[in-house]
C-alpha cells in the first residue's frame, strides 16, 4: 500500500483546504445573495487578478482570507459594509485614499465599502500587489 503524502501551499496548508476554503467563499458570496455577496465577488476577482498566486483561506469561524506570503486582507461582511483588513496596511502607501476604516490602528487598516460605492479597481490591485510584494519582503529564502 503507497502511503499519501501531501503537498503544501505557500500558506502552509493543504491543497484540498485551499479548494476547501474556495468553495466556502463561493458558499458565504451564494449565501448572502444581495449587493454584499456582489461586491465581494467582485473584490476577490480584483484580488486574483492582482495576484494570481493568491491563497485563499477560511479562518476564524468564517472569514475569507487572501494569502501571498502571509497574509494579504480578509473580508467580512456586516449589514451596511464589506470590509476589508490589510493585516500589514499601516505599512502601505495608500496614494488614492482606499483605507477608510481602522486609520489609527498600528498595523492594520481596513476599506469599508457600502452599497453603491465605487472601487477604484486599478488602486484597488496596486493595493493587493503592495500588500503581497510586503510580505515577501519579509520572507527569507529557503536554504537548500
Amino acid at each position: 500500500m503507497k502511503k499519501a503524502t501531501a503537498m503544501k501551499t505557500t500558506s502552509g496548508a493543504k491543497p484540498d483546504d485551499t479548494e476547501s476554503a474556495s468553495r466556502l467563499i463561493d458558499g458565504r458570496i451564494r449565501e448572502l445573495g444581495d449587493w454584499r455577496g456582489a461586491m465581494l465577488a467582485r473584490l476577490r476577482a480584483l484580488i486574483k487578478e492582482a495576484v494570481p498566486e493568491v491563497v485563499e483561506e477560511w479562518k476564524w469561524r468564517g472569514v475569507p482570507v487572501w494569502s501571498h506570503g502571509g497574509i494579504i486582507c480578509t473580508g467580512e461582511t456586516y449589514k451596511s459594509v464589506v470590509k476589508l483588513t490589510f493585516a500589514k496596511g499601516a505599512s502601505l502607501e495608500d496614494p488614492s485614499g482606499l483605507f477608510n476604516a481602522s486609520l489609527e490602528g498600528n498595523t492594520r487598516r481596513a476599506i469599508d465599502i457600502g452599497e453603491g460605492d465605487k472601487v477604484n479597481e486599478k488602486a484597488f490591485k496596486a493595493l493587493i500587489r503592495a500588500a503581497a510584494a510586503l510580505n515577501l519582503a519579509g520572507k527569507k529564502p529557503k536554504r537548500v
